[in-house]
């Protein structure tokens, strides 16, 4: 009894509450068991992104195509699998859901494939180099992406039955701003051993992101879920058709052309570190950019979470509209030649700011999908949502080639536009929190 009474003490000192038994939209019988859950979520959630922070598709794992010399055709197709990878095959995944009444199981099984697959990089990084390393690094990355997908489709409908409404924001900003926390310090160390270090301290990331699964797999495995339904459950690819008619819901149809445009916060990191290694190199470069997403991830995604339970509509506008201001600041300073942009220390301020606006995009978009949906939709929603994001990214990633064509800074304009457009649909959207 003690043991429970120090969980719930430190639960209501984490959530502001001074009774742990504020139940909104979860089942009764989870009241009991949210402050147990809602640690062992926490727990498993935030080892996760420091593993994806490791395994970054948009920072980390460039790096080491270079460090490996794998050919410069190959990068271009890391963001676009690493995100479609995710997202494409939710719908059928959803539906796969949908049949287990226990659902945290998918994700300990996408945990254990992220491992492995983590584990794979790190020893194509020790073993192999140029071409073969490039084929075998983005064979990883597939698998990589869909075991995540499997985590991202389960531990929102997990999330939805285990932790109450208004609570999810802040466990999710707590997460993050932890995860950012340890990120900062990875940094750190790049930053020192990065001017000598080879191959090898890449490699090792990888190694280290796959153990880091493992503690995550044990935390999520300890959630108390209650069953749930498991209408829907039927064959995967009629399920996931008829999964579409939401769409014809025009609230939800709205939420999900706003996250497309919300897209353009998404693809905008690469074109940044594109700015920044004109002007750095080697792994010192890449040492203060990890910084400075610690930074940002720590620094902000508390209150982005505070926030998300109150509006996860203006946590979206307001994300969004400062990606998209930045990026319209980038393009003026490389338009008239600043030697601002010659300080590398301007570069990871740009970027801390621009992972701030998407920590606030990825966090209200996903309070903001949670808290629309019920029980009996959500995992369908989140899979048709990430289904039709999915397409919406393998189209984008061909703005990678409006980078030769146009320029790096244009590009970087371009997004900002497309970002300010989605604060404008993100303040349209009706209100579904608090």
């Amino acid at each position: 009894m003690y043991h429970k009474n120090k969980i719930e003490s430190l639960y209501d000192l984490v959530t502001g509450d001074e009774d742990a038994r504020v139940c909104k939209e979860i089942p009764e019988q989870a009241c009991n068991d949210q402050p147990h859950n809602f640690f062992a979520y926490l727990i498993a959630n935030l080892l996760g992104k420091v593993a994806d922070e490791i395994a970054s598709a948009k920072l980390v794992l460039p790096w080491l195509f270079g460090a490996l010399g794998v050919p410069a055709l190959f990068v271009g197709f890391l963001v676009p699998i690493r995100e479609s990878g995710v997202l494409l095959p939710q719908l059928a995944v959803a539906a796969m859901v949908r049949k287990l009444a226990v659902r945290k199981w998918v994700w300990v099984t996408g945990a254990a494939l992220s491992a492995l697959s983590l584990a794979a990089m790190g020893l194509t990084g020790l073993s192999l180099s140029g071409t073969a390393a490039g084929w075998a690094l983005l064979a990883a990355l597939v698998v990589f992406s869909l075991s995540r997908g499997l985590c991202s489709v389960s531990a929102k409908d997990v999330l939805g039955k285990t932790v109450s409404k208004s609570r999810r924001g802040r466990l999710m900003g707590l997460a993050s701003g932890i995860a950012g926390s340890v990120t900062l310090f990875i940094g750190l160390g790049i930053e020192t051993l990065g001017r000598d270090a080879g191959p090898a301290l890449l490699a090792g990331l990888f190694l280290v992101g796959g153990a880091i699964w493992l503690p995550a797999i044990l935390s999520f495995a300890s959630i108390r879920e209650q069953p749930g339904a498991t209408e829907g459950g039927g064959n995967a690819l009629e399920t996931a058709l008829a999964s579409l008619a939401l769409l014809r819901d025009p609230a939800f149809r709205r939420f999900v052309l706003t996250r497309s445009l919300l897209l353009g916060v998404a693809l905008a990191p690469p074109f940044y570190v594109l700015l920044a290694q004109q002007w750095s190199s080697g792994l010192a470069g890449l040492g203060m950019l990890v910084i400075a997403a610690g930074l940002a991830d720590s620094l902000s995604a508390p209150l982005w979470g505070r926030m998300g339970d109150r509006s996860s509509r203006t946590v979206m506008t307001l994300a969004s509209g400062l990606a998209g201001l930045l990026g319209v600041g980038m393009w003026a300073l490389a338009g008239s030649g600043s030697s601002l942009l010659e300080s590398p220390w301007f570069h990871a301020l740009a970027y801390l700011l621009l992972v701030t606006a998407h920590s606030g995009v990825r966090l209200g978009r996903k309070v903001y999908l949670v808290d629309m949906a019920d029980q009996q939709n959500r995992a369908a929603m989140v899979a048709v949502s990430n289904t039709v994001i999915g397409v919406v990214m393998l189209a984008g990633g061909l703005v990678g080639l409006l980078g030769d064509w146009m320029g790096t800074a244009e590009v970087i304009l371009l997004l900002a536009g497309v970002s300010l457009v989605a604060a404008f649909y993100a303040w349209r959207l009706p209100e579904v929190s608090g």
